[in-house]
């Protein structure tokens, strides 16, 4: 190669991976801009994690499941308010929850 080539192909290297490294940092703001709100997720539209029995999204079997949680903007979880004047949570809840088999 010569030093031409390798310059390009330096100079494509860096560009590509400052690329990335941009991208990673604009996912992981967006990321910080959200949190887990925990009984605010109707039942089978929870983003994860609903409890013993569920394995991730779309598992939550009752309407606003303490275990259940869906995404929302942060600084909002708190502040939600659903049917029976019931509040959304930072943790996981026990109400609402499915009766065991």
């Amino acid at each position: 190669m010569n030093r031409l080539s390798t310059f390009a192909l330096a100079a494509s290297l860096s560009a590509a991976l400052g690329g990335t490294a941009i991208a990673q940092d604009a996912g992981g703001d967006a990321m910080a801009a959200t949190e887990k709100c925990y009984g605010v997720a109707l039942a089978g539209a929870n983003d994860c994690a609903a409890g013993p029995g569920t394995t991730c999204a779309g598992t939550s079997t009752i309407d606003y499941q303490g275990n259940a949680w869906k995404v929302v903007p942060a600084g909002t979880c708190e502040t939600m308010e659903v049917e029976g004047d019931r509040m959304g949570s930072l943790e996981p809840l026990d109400r609402d929850l499915p009766t065991a088999s």
